[in-house]
């Protein structure tokens, strides 16, 4: 850089120069004079040369700290700080391979869920060589609530708060305790807190009962996630007053099916079905097959009641022992359900299939349908197997074409994720009885490959359409290649590896080669996840950029509208082009997108806890006995272990390992001992017993026994 003309000593300047540009964090001028030594007499000269670096848009200056100007080794981003439960947090960065890393110090009172400004650089110090950061401004606090209970010593109040990710009891003034007593589990919203007080301050925004019981447990779930537990009043009494009885003239215009097989296949458990397939044989040989989905918007208006609820919640969320619906009971289990022997109004997606599952012809409209059979998987599974029973035929047939259509999908490049779905059966009170995995079977797949055709179709016919139409898709973009290649480096310590591909196509079929390799095997579960880990994340958009995961250059949801709000956008914009209709307000809808995948992931994460919550209530009774186990992850503060028989997750920490001082090691994930060179990695065989099972953590702590793995 050319020097510029000034009073400075041209040592200190080239010091100072030198000395900046190797600083990889925000530094104050005290430290800078205080490493290059600069006398008392020269620390005038000194800061004139930090207002020419200021000038010059080397440095920033902000509350008396200077940093490297972006564009330099340092960064600046805004993201989602999480923040674990011993005090440091992460920021998901767009285009960094790895989170980075914010140390408790550098939160400045930033706490989990925030949205924040972070300043970031590579730490070469490191010995992970981990991206390091510091917040530099809280863009806008967490709306959620923290969940915890409350207690009151003499005149002051504090919930103490059971998130991990909230490593803080929270001050509650008199004045925002809203009701709650002593003892009693609460919902309270962090509004105060710059890091210079010693605890947040809040206030309580909902009363939840009281701890343990099964109730206050899973509305606390519910809470934590900003997720609703009750309609209010004004929505129920505007369904209720919804007419039950199908009208001539709703029926009027719409393509009748009542006569055609039609039926459903749903979870034995299930009680709302808002999808149903219908058969025939036409007479040119070839078949035709309708997916009816519930026609929802036929019964909710934009300017209802019920729509504004809805579209607030925007899906339903399936907790372990019940379901909170998007729309009341009356509309997803009755009126728009469609229940076997009557007559429902739907929306249908036709095709014309031949033999080998080719598309020759598709129609979209609304119609009425008569279901005749109400299977739940097992039954029509059992079917599928023996060819014998309740339209075994039509089955038969229906199941040879979703075999074909599944084939196709897969070499055209579908990434192949078939993860067994954990089940948890309860009694009556919610308590639990069993823990259990489901793998999928073919009639699960049968559904799928024809939910997915009917899904794939409907953003066809628009997204190919001459003219350009504002939809919603649901998209899902190719792998980063950064996170791939840290795949690719995870996997050679299990003896795997994916070739280097140039197409989403040869990469998604590496991929899927790897998985069929690992299944059931003890590494399965991880490389599964640190493959999921790679991918990036499915979402709702205006903007369509097709389905990398599926391997569909267009896609949308179409087919639960009774759970999710994005099928109704979809239902409702769908008809509006079917009649001809002019463009929809893209910016709008892009909004509505967004919030539909912001509420999405807070559900899915409900439903995980709601899970993790029951695991850990079934191992109550189990606290001191042994179980055989797998370990499913290594971090630097422990291991995880997966008990073979229930697949129930819990963890030994490494300050419980007594028979030396082990070590993390991020490469390779192992923990390795310092002194006797014994080592614990994925997959190995643990014989563990259950120390303590923590509820208000959702939390299970294991011990190893005899401090050692299990000959394999």
């Amino acid at each position: 850089m050319e020097k510029k003309k000034n009073k400075t000593p041209v040592s200190i300047d080239t010091a100072i120069r030198r000395w900046v540009t190797g600083q990889q964090k925000p530094f104050a001028f005290r430290q800078m004079t205080h490493e290059l030594k600069i006398p008392r007499t020269e620390r005038e000269a000194a800061y004139t040369v930090l207002e020419k670096l200021i000038a010059e848009k080397i440095l920033v200056e902000k509350s008396g700290k200077f940093r490297l100007r972006a564009g330099s080794s340092y960064k600046e981003a805004v993201g989602k700080l999480i923040v674990a439960s011993q005090g440091y947090g992460f920021v998901a960065v767009e285009g960094e391979p790895e989170d980075i890393f914010i140390s408790q110090r550098a939160l400045r009172g930033a706490l989990h869920g925030d949205m924040v400004r972070i300043s970031y650089s590579k730490n070469s110090a490191r010995r992970v060589k981990r991206s390091e950061g510091e917040v530099e401004e809280i863009v806008e606090r967490s709306s959620r609530p923290y969940i915890g209970v409350l207690q009151k010593i003499q005149q002051r109040a504090y919930v103490i708060t059971e998130n991990r990710n909230m490593p803080y009891d929270i001050k509650v003034p008199p004045q925002e305790l809203y009701g709650a007593e002593n003892g009693q589990k609460v919902a309270v919203r962090v509004f105060d807190w710059d890091a210079r007080n010693r605890e947040p301050v809040g206030r309580i925004i909902d009363v939840l009962g009281a701890p343990g019981e099964n109730d206050t447990e899973m509305h606390a779930i519910l809470a934590e996630f900003g997720l609703p537990y009750r309609f209010p009043e004004e929505v129920e009494r505007e369904a209720e007053n919804i007419p039950a009885k199908i009208s001539k003239q709703d029926i009027a215009g719409r393509r009748d099916f009542r006569n055609i097989t039609t039926f459903t296949i749903d979870p034995a458990d299930a009680k709302d079905f808002d999808d149903a397939l219908s058969f025939q044989k036409l007479k040119n040989g070839h078949y035709e097959v309708g997916v009816h989905i519930a026609d929802v918007t036929h019964y909710v208006h934009p300017s209802s009641l019920i729509e504004k609820e809805a579209a607030e919640r925007t899906t339903s969320v399936y907790l372990v022992d019940r379901t909170v619906s998007m729309l009341p009971e009356k509309l997803s289990n009755n009126l728009c359900s469609l229940r076997a022997n009557e007559d429902k109004l739907c929306f249908s997606a036709v095709f014309e299939l031949d033999g080998q599952a080719q598309i020759k012809n598709k129609w979209f409209g609304r119609t009425v349908i008569r279901s005749r059979h109400r299977f739940n998987y097992e039954e029509a599974q059992a079917v599928i197997e023996t060819g014998k029973g309740t339209m075994a035929k039509e089955l038969g047939i229906l199941h040879n074409l979703s075999q074909l259509l599944r084939t196709a999908r897969f070499a055209h490049g579908a990434v192949l994720f078939e993860r067994p779905e954990p089940k948890i059966e309860v009694d009556e009170n919610g308590r639990p009885l069993r823990v259990y995995f489901r793998e999928p079977v073919e009639s699960n797949f049968l559904i799928e490959e024809f939910m997915l055709l009917a899904n794939r179709g409907v953003a066809e016919v628009i997204g190919r359409a001459a003219q350009s139409k504002t939809f919603v898709y649901r998209v899902h973009d190719e792998p980063n290649p950064e996170k791939l290649q840290v795949f690719r480096d995870f996997i050679k310590y299990f003896g795997y590896s994916i070739k280097q591909t140039k197409t989403p196509l040869e990469a998604a079929r590496e991929l899927n080669k790897l998985l069929v390799k690992v299944k059931n095997t003890p590494e399965g579960s991880v490389i599964e996840n640190m493959a999921l880990r790679s991918m990036a994340r499915a979402h709702y958009t205006t903007d369509n950029i097709g389905h990398y995961g599926l391997a569909f250059e267009y896609y949308t949801h179409f087919t639960s509208p009774i759970r999710r709000y994005p099928d109704m956008m979809v239902h409702r914009l769908l008809a509006h082009y079917l009649a001809n209709g002019v463009p929809a307000d893209k910016a709008a809808y892009e909004d509505c997108c967004k919030y539909c995948s912001t509420r999405e992931q807070a559900a899915a994460e409900a439903e995980r806890a709601s899970i993790k919550y029951k695991m850990v209530e079934f191992m109550l009774d189990r606290e001191g006995k042994e179980f055989d186990g797998t370990v499913s992850g290594i971090t630097e503060w422990g291991m995880y272990v997966e008990i073979n028989e229930n697949h129930i997750e819990g963890m030994i920490s490494t300050r419980s390992l007594r028979d030396d001082y082990y070590v993390f090691d991020e490469k390779r994930y192992l923990l390795a001992g310092q002194h006797h060179g014994r080592q614990y990695k994925l997959g190995d065989a643990v014989r563990i017993k259950v120390k303590r099972a923590n509820l208000e953590q959702k939390q299970l702590d294991f011990t190893l026994i005899n401090g050692e793995r299990k000959s394999s």
